[in-house]
């Protein structure tokens, strides 16, 4: 079989992608030719407003096609290249409007971890284990994204080392936010994509622009980054639905305008 990543829409305003290249869902090229036509069909979809990425079988990613490497290592440029597409699929994933939820099934190293780095939110099975695995191929990765999100101490530990840790220590660090039997992972995932499809879109869009940009400014730029996105909110629909809503003593069901 072809490896592949599978689409479904597994809720209404719900999509789920799966990994599906055995044994170690590795980003050979096929995968991110696949991603990349994905991106391209997500980035214009407006009824979207909560993505999952997770994996067929019991590894999540251990990123880029070790095979492949050797390869591109014999032609010139390939190397970059293939660095650059890399790249450019986390920074899509990452500027999606809607949040998107990482399912992280099993092992979780390298460009995988970068891949569960470019997700707002992470969770995970409690036999996941964790690689920053680059410094053991003399290459570097993560290290702008990783402590952002755990804080550099702990960052540093984990990118100098290549050590790998549990799913424990991913929970203690807040690296993921939640830890779950293998049977419990991908209802508890499609669960919070729906908490977060039942609010109001433009709201949760607004929230992760703030949060995306929130480390990048100072406190007078972030007030005003917020105020004016407070603003656009104030004259929407759904927050006008939402008033009303409020008042009849009813849940609000919002429409994204």
């Amino acid at each position: 079989m072809q490896p592949t990543i599978h689409k479904s829409i597994p809720a209404k305003h719900i999509v789920l992608l799966e990994i599906d290249n055995p044994p170690a869902n590795s980003l050979a090229k096929v995968i991110k030719l696949r991603f990349n036509d994905l991106l391209d069909e997500l980035e214009k979809d407006t009824a979207i407003r909560a993505l999952i990425i997770t994996s067929r079988g019991n590894k999540f990613c251990v990123g880029d096609d070790l095979k492949e490497a050797i390869v591109n290592s014999k032609i010139k440029g390939a190397i970059t290249k293939n660095l650059k597409a890399f790249g450019s699929i986390m920074d899509r994933i990452e500027a999606l409007p809607f949040p998107v939820i990482a399912a992280i099934n099993g092992w979780c190293t390298g460009g995988g971890l970068e891949l569960a780095l470019c997700c707002d939110i992470r969770i995970a099975v409690d036999k996941a284990q964790f690689i920053c695995s680059a410094v053991n191929v003399g290459l570097t990765a993560s290290g702008y994204r990783l402590p952002r999100i755990i804080g550099a101490g702990p960052a540093k530990h984990l990118l100098y080392t290549g050590a790998p840790f549990s799913v424990q220590k991913a929970d203690q660090y807040g690296l993921v936010t939640g830890v779950y039997k293998i049977d419990e992972l991908m209802p508890a995932a499609l669960e919070l994509a729906k908490q977060i499809a039942s609010k109001a879109p433009l709201a949760v869009q607004a929230t992760k622009r703030i949060v995306d940009t929130a480390f990048d400014l100072d406190l007078p730029a972030a007030q005003d980054f917020q105020e004016k996105e407070l603003l656009t909110l104030s004259d929407s629909q759904d927050h006008k639905r939402a008033l009303a809503a409020f008042v009849a003593k009813e849940k609000p069901a919002f429409e994204g305008n």
